[in-house]
């Protein structure tokens, strides 16, 4: 049997490779990559290899088994919330606060509020060890409202709505909508882990209000610091930076994932050559540390739980809110901004894509023990379920787009305002 650093590199080749190629054959088949990755992980974990090959099973990482896959499998999480914020575009957040103000408090507000009160009745058996109900209802609405910007980028490049208003409403609404997110996760963190008084609470609150502060003190550092024509560097310190950020973050009562995605902020800062590095290594972060994470979530699920009629019942109540919720969300804010009801509907609609970021908030719902296997594979269903929506919910919003457009823009319109409605999207 083997152990120690000859193990370790067996499971991160059998888990990066199964991960990729299942992922390619998602992508192929029209549908998300996360889908084939996280299929990777349940093929290789209890439900399926477990059953088959027992023996070689056993070769493989189990959940919460400290094995140095998981260690990969953190560290690829983290980088990836931190590049995800370092992807926001400050800058155009201002210039259209007042449609994101609507926009963004109606798809958050909606989902969280339903998620809230789901969270209250959803059967006891669901609560993990470190929830009460009040920690597992607030818990449950920050699951249930957040967006995946990853996601809805690239499927809105696929069907080319990313130059499109739509487009550009749906990013940046889904880019406030995680801020908040982040924040409220802090927040439940800090329930789970020291009950939900004004102490345990107000502590985490202010060390987040003081590294958000820090975060715009040290931007105009980072630009100067990132902003470097040598890769390597630029890479290097963008690397560092996040991580500092998780470190910082877990010193001070908050979740990792919070800190990295503060510390994204500082890292967005570069300009020029250094944005373009920054890219470089989201891509290398995309391709090798993004797969181990998402195969590794994989080995949590449940599926026999999922087959329970109670857990079947809630999955599906559950699911039906969060779709409903950013739907409903995202329409009534942009329709009172005065934007067309099909242009409304496509915004609710691609803003329902939670993919990677819901699979990070059920990872540190677990780890927390705010869930149960159950409630995990639950969440992680909804972050699946909603990325294979959106695609075809926004083609439905946009059949009439192109003479929608074309009676507002007139003949000569830009190529990027008629999207292309039958190319599939992926992460």
């Amino acid at each position: 049997m083997l152990t120690g650093v000859p193990l370790f590199l067996l499971q991160l080749v059998v888990i990066l490779a199964s991960a990729v190629l299942l992922g390619r054959l998602a992508s192929r088949l029209g549908q998300p990559a996360i889908v084939g990755e996280l299929a990777a992980g349940v093929l290789l974990g209890p439900a399926v290899l477990g059953q088959l090959a027992p023996g070689w099973a056993q070769w493989l990482p189990r959940p919460g088994s400290g094995a140095l896959i998981d260690a990969v499998a953190q560290l690829g999480l983290l980088l990836l919330v931190g590049l995800t914020a370092a992807e926001l575009d400050l800058g155009r957040l201002r210039e259209q606060a007042g449609t994101l103000a609507r926009v963004s408090a109606w798809a958050l507000l909606l989902p969280l509020v339903l998620g809230a009160a789901a969270g209250f009745v959803v059967p006891a058996a669901l609560l993990g060890p470190a929830a009460d109900r009040v920690t597992f209802a607030a818990y449950l609405g920050v699951a249930l409202s957040v967006t995946a910007i990853p996601v809805i980028s690239r499927t809105l490049s696929d069907l080319r709505l990313l130059g499109h208003r739509v487009g550009q409403i749906t990013l940046a609404s889904g880019a406030c909508q995680d801020s908040v997110a982040w924040i409220l996760l802090a927040v439940v963190g800090a329930m789970a882990t020291s009950g939900a008084g004004p102490e345990t609470i107000g502590m985490p609150l202010l060390w987040l209000a003081v590294m958000l502060l820090a975060a715009l003190v040290l931007r105009p550092l980072a630009r100067r610091v990132l902003s470097v024509a040598d890769p390597a560097p630029a890479m290097t310190m963008s690397a560092v930076v996040i991580i500092t950020g998780a470190l910082a973050a877990h010193l001070a009562g908050l979740e990792p994932v919070v800190g990295a995605f503060v510390a994204g902020l500082v890292a967005g800062a570069a300009k020029g050559a250094g944005a373009r590095h920054l890219a470089g290594l989201r891509t290398a972060v995309i391709a090798v540390l993004a797969p181990v994470f998402l195969a590794f979530a994989g080995l949590h699920l449940d599926l026999a739980a999922l087959a329970e009629p109670v857990v079947a019942l809630t999955a599906a109540g559950l699911l039906a809110l969060a779709v409903a919720g950013k739907l409903a969300g995202g329409y009534i804010g942009a329709r009172t901004s005065g934007m067309p009801p099909w242009e409304s509907f496509a915004i609710g609609a691609g803003l329902n894509s939670r993919g990677l970021i819901e699979i990070i908030v059920a990872t540190v719902g677990l780890r927390l023990g705010i869930l149960t296997p159950a409630a995990y594979s639950i969440v992680v269903l909804i972050a699946v379920a909603t990325s294979l929506l959106a695609p075809p919910l926004l083609r439905a919003a946009f059949k009439r787009a192109p003479e929608q457009n074309g009676e507002r823009h007139g003949r000569g319109a830009s190529e990027r305002d008629h999207p292309d409605l039958h190319r599939p999207g992926h992460r």
